[in-house]
């Protein structure tokens, strides 16, 4: 048998690591394959999805959210590990220090958690075992961790974000993906924007789209209870962490102008992160406490995205947003920002509306969105008839060794 690795940074309740789960099943449905699994930090709740036959390699592993505070302690206790791991951290101080000056001087924020991936990846031991095919199933560490850490006669690695507004630089990579047979991205735009910052890598760059399983969203949208208050106007509901990349600070300040304008709207939004404090006091500043509601982590959103009237997702950069095929496959009519990822999934005017990130073009989009359900219902009716289905882009990867 084939033996396959596959690597991630965490195993949290995210996109990329929810299609890592989808393509593994796919995998291990074939019975061909020997598959392995390696996480930099090893924590989070899908681990509980990884299919039996699938190899963790972590020596131990925990299933708490990694935005918990149990989560948070083993995110710092890798962090702390990787340091003085044969004095890694000592010897990566100019280069931590060089990143931090060429972020500054782009003008782009700084993005400590890209600086860590580096550490973390370095600050551990190799795998000693030799694979046929080697997958690094998200940039950062995990591409990073094997570059340079693994042995494998085909190494790929994955790309799931816009990748210079993501904060990562040549200088942090290190010449990593020089070491990939093959890289895959998970939308044309992400392609795009990579191979501006890599254009040597142009030939290496293949498409591979996320993996989800429908039917399984579906039949978990159809349990539980979601909303249980008495709200009878328009629900809008988002998913996705409390991040800057996700624009909430501009989402409040969209709502409170509605609000404003009597309408009788309430914005929901069901994930967590380091961000909830500094939204809670915007919240607070618009006085929307009563409308712009952050529902936290949910281990199963889809019953609240099911009974949403409008899906929002107005970030300011993406790769490929799996919230957005989720609410599609769950039928609703989608309200995105104009930006990488989105712009593919969206057909604006056919099955939803893509708009430049603003508050007055959240404000505009939605008030017309609202003012017309007969086009929320075309709408809505469109996004049923798509596809999740790539059985190509696996037979791609698969070809590296077959």
């Amino acid at each position: 048998m084939k033996k396959l690795l596959f690597i991630i940074n965490t195993m949290g309740q995210a996109g990329a690591e929810k299609a890592l789960v989808e393509l593994l099943k796919k995998l291990n449905s074939m019975d061909k394959y020997e598959l392995s699994l390696y996480t930099i930090i090893p924590c989070g709740e899908l681990f509980k999805a990884v299919p039996e036959n699938v190899h963790i390699l972590n020596k131990r592993i925990y299933t708490y959210s990694v935005v918990s505070f149990k989560g948070r302690l083993v995110i710092i206790h890798e962090i702390v590990r990787a340091f003085f791991y044969k004095l890694t951290g000592f010897r990566q101080l100019r280069f931590l220090i060089g990143n931090i000056k060429e972020q500054k001087a782009s003008g782009g924020r700084l993005q400590y958690d890209k600086l860590f991936w580096r550490l973390l990846a370095e600050g551990r031991p190799g795998l000693k075992e030799n694979y046929d095919l080697a997958v690094a199933y998200i940039e950062g560490a995990a591409t990073y961790f094997l570059a340079d850490k693994v042995k494998a006669f085909k190494k790929a690695a994955f790309v799931h974000i816009d990748y210079e507004r993501a904060g990562y630089k040549p200088l942090m990579d290190r010449d990593c993906y020089s070491k990939m047979d093959r890289i895959y991205v998970v939308s044309k735009g992400v392609g795009k924007k990579f191979c501006d910052i890599y254009p040597e890598y142009r030939e290496k760059v293949r498409l591979f789209r996320n993996l989800l399983n429908k039917e399984e969203i579906i039949e978990k949208a159809n349990t539980g209870t979601g909303f249980t208050d008495d709200f009878d106007g328009i629900r809008l509901v988002t998913v996705g962490r409390l991040h800057y990349q996700k624009g909430y600070d501009i989402a409040i300040k969209a709502l409170a102008r509605m609000v404003g304008d009597g309408y009788k709207v309430r914005w929901y939004v069901i994930g967590e992160g380091a961000e909830r404090a500094k939204l809670e006091k915007l919240i607070r500043e618009h006085r929307v406490e009563n409308s712009f509601i952050l529902m936290g982590k949910k281990d199963n959103p889809y019953p609240y995205v099911k009974q949403a009237d409008i899906y929002v997702h107005a970030t300011r950069y993406e790769g490929k947003s799996i919230a957005i095929e989720e609410a599609q496959i769950l039928g609703k009519a989608i309200a995105a920002s104009d930006c990488t990822g989105n712009s593919e999934q969206i057909v604006s005017g056919h099955d939803g509306v893509l708009f430049p990130l603003t508050v007055d073009n959240i404000v505009k989009e939605l008030k017309w969105l609202i003012d017309n359900p007969k086009i929320r219902d075309k709408y809505e009716k469109n996004t049923r008839v798509k596809t999740f289905e790539f059985t190509k882009d696996i037979e791609d990867m698969l070809s590296m060794i077959n």
